[in-house]
């Protein structure tokens, strides 16, 4: 047998220990293969969407190469200390330093070979079915599967080289240690559980403060605030498995109602063990878990923006023209034209907007007849008003306005026409975009609009009216292309305030829609996936952590059952075991999530007063099932080798 084909049977051999690894792998490579496609794809042609494309993969790509090389070096430590016996035995046989060093680096580049061709081969194949969602996700008429040499190169040289400096640095964990600590093993059963007590209630304190903080913030959002309960959470959760956790151990043991049981005395006694060898890959996963929940509820909550979006705009093409707008005949023209060209059918209704002054609140009001506004109605299918001469709708000017709008109860007279409007409630619809409605805008009847005749104190008889053009667009996702030419000049104009210089207002909703949902869709749809490879990861790190313990557990339940432990007894321990290993850097991440969630929750509300609580409560119960099923999986197998010993 030569050198290469003993490397090549070692990996084999441990294969049931590296079948998580390896997995976890393959998927890291074949999503950022996937993501190398869509970078250098020749068909997106837009210079917007190549920049999302080409930005939103890249940050992806370097996510997941810093990733995979902490995973990547995690994994082959901890595989190569549980090893450590197999190495102190061919060190024992006369195998030189170097040539272990050789092999460890052989079995790596096997492991990493193997990888990268499976991890490509089936990236490839699923990249037709990427690009149809990112079609489908930027609205493009096509994006066919290509074949370049670029997305090869990259995605084998990063990986190449991510296997190459692990394979190189991993060997430092054998080196250092002498034949007789490697024949012994890497576990050390005599040692006694450390902690210090001022860090175990550190951690617990800063845990507390972190979600203190959330709360807090809600009143008050802050981004100092964000980073603060970032670094107090991370360093938390740290110490709470390192010290807080066996420092809680320790004190129920003291209790003997509750230590001195059968089967949870064998479960605290272990789990001190597990707690204290296990620490750091608790941390680890709870860190990647949350991260990874975090994603998901973030993509959901994006999906919940633009699944409202069209509520909060129901207008498909809206332009606001002031008295004196010399372009307002040409735009109309203009709009309608392209409407035409991209024959698409409209419905325009056009609103003669009158200002007067209410006696009631002493400031100025917009007007609008009832006709007009059922008009509008009729074509987006919303409820009709029928109001009686002298009564009167508020219209809202936000999301938030709903319920909101409190009517004046008294008779409001319009002063310049000393014209009595009686304030009967709010009209139940959100019409127009936020930024044309400066002031209150009410909805009257035809005949009280009619003696509405003075012009605004102060004003002239052309400067007291507005008009308003309603383009009603059934399939008004396809009018992304209309009127772009006036919305870059209010885009140009406003800058980064919302305060309007032109003579007009213009605001395409499937324009905007279009670069939301390209934007969010795509950078959302990454971080999906990247939430994939890290839960997928998380997963293998309490895999690997399980079998390489494998040897040992077999012969603590082998003593458990000379001593008279029956099956169904031995499935209890077992189930005792296994169930923190899982659920407690899982539940913390779970708690982690939810108090992350409750801020992105107030940050959503405050920006486009959009609730996605049903959507995060969809994301931790699905997360709660897989992680169950996954414990289950798991157990099943874990117990199978269990008992076959």
């Amino acid at each position: 047998m030569t050198f290469r084909q003993f490397a090549y049977h070692n990996v084999i051999r441990n294969s049931r220990v590296y079948a998580a690894f390896f997995m976890a792998s393959i998927f890291s490579v074949l999503v950022f293969f996937m993501y190398s496609m869509l970078m250098f794809h020749p068909n997106i042609e837009d210079k917007f969407l190549r920049d999302i494309a080409f930005g939103g993969m890249l940050i992806a790509e370097i996510i997941l190469i810093i990733f995979t090389l902490f995973f990547l070096f995690y994994s082959m430590s901890a595989f190569l200390q549980a090893r450590s016996k197999e190495f102190g035995l061919l060190l024992n046989l006369g195998m030189e330093k170097n040539q272990l060093n050789r092999l460890i680096f052989l079995e790596t580049m096997i492991l990493g070979a193997i990888s990268i061709t499976v991890g490509i081969f089936w990236g490839f194949s699923f990249s037709k079915f990427f690009f149809m969602v990112i079609r489908e996700l930027f609205l493009l008429d096509s994006l066919p599967l290509y074949l370049s040499w670029k997305p090869f190169a990259l995605t084998i040289i990063v990986f190449l080289s991510l296997f190459i400096i692990i394979s190189i640095s991993s060997v430092v964990f054998i080196r250092k240690k002498e034949i007789i600590q490697l024949l012994k093993g890497y576990w050390n059963l005599n040692e006694q559980d450390e902690y210090v007590k001022w860090k175990a209630i550190l951690g617990i304190v800063l845990l507390l403060t972190s979600y203190s903080l959330v709360v807090l913030s809600l009143l008050k959002m802050s981004l100092w605030l964000t980073f603060i309960i970032i670094i107090l959470a991370v360093s938390g959760t740290y110490l709470f498995f390192t010290d807080s956790m066996l420092y809680i151990i320790i004190l129920i043991r003291k209790r003997k109602s509750l230590y001195w049981h059968p089967f949870r005395l064998i479960a605290f006694a272990e789990g001190s063990i597990k707690i204290r060898e296990n620490a750091r890959m608790f941390f680890v996963v709870t860190i990647v878990s949350t991260i990874a929940f975090l994603s998901v509820g973030v993509v959901t909550s994006f999906t919940s923006f633009t699944t409202q979006y069209r509520e909060l705009n129901p207008v498909s093409i809206f332009y606001a023209s002031d008295w004196d707008n010399p372009f307002e005949e040409k735009h109309i023209m203009q709009i309608a034209q392209e409407l035409q060209s991209e024959n698409l059918s409209y419905e325009l209704v056009k609103f003669n907007v009158k200002k007067q002054t209410s006696s009631s609140t002493h400031e100025q009001v917009n007007l609008i007849k009832e006709s007009e506004v059922n008009s509008l109605a009729l074509a987006l299918k919303f409820p009709l008003v029928d109001l009686k001469q002298g009564d009167a709708l508020l219209v809202p000017n936000t999301q938030e306005d709903f319920g909101n709008l409190t009517p004046q109860e008294e008779q409001t007279v319009l002063e310049e026409s000393s014209v009595p409007i009686q304030l009967i409630g709010e009209y139940k619809q959100y019409i127009f975009p936020s930024l044309v409605i400066e002031h209150r805008t009410i909805i009257i009847s035809d005949e009280d609009f009619e003696l509405i005749t003075e012009p605004l104190f102060g004003h002239g008889l052309k400067e007291s009216y507005k008009t308003f053009y309603a383009f009603h667009v059934p399939e008004w996702l396809r009018t992304k292309d209309v009127g772009t030419d006036i919305d870059k000049i209010i885009v140009a104009s406003m800058g980064t305030t919302n305060i309007n210089p032109n003579p007009f207002y213009f605001v395409n909703p499937g324009l905007n829609y279009s670069i939301i949902r390209s934007t969010f869709s795509l950078l959302l749809f990454t971080g999906l996936l990247v939430a994939a490879v890290l839960l997928l990861a998380a997963g293998s790190f309490v895999y690997f952590k399980l079998y390489t313990d494998l040897e040992r557990d077999k012969k603590q339940y082998d003593v458990l059952r000379r001593m008279g432990v029956t099956e169904q007894e031995l499935v209890k321990i077992v189930n005792r075991q296994l169930i923190p290993q899982f659920f407690l850097p899982w539940g913390l991440a779970m708690v982690h999530s939810t108090f992350s969630f409750i801020y992105l929750q107030a940050v959503w509300v405050d920006l486009a007063a959009v609730s996605i609580a049903k959507e995060m409560l969809f994301v931790l119960i699905a997360f709660t099932v897989i992680q169950v099923s996954y414990f289950y999986l798991i157990r099943w197998r874990y117990l199978a080798h269990i008992k076959a010993s």
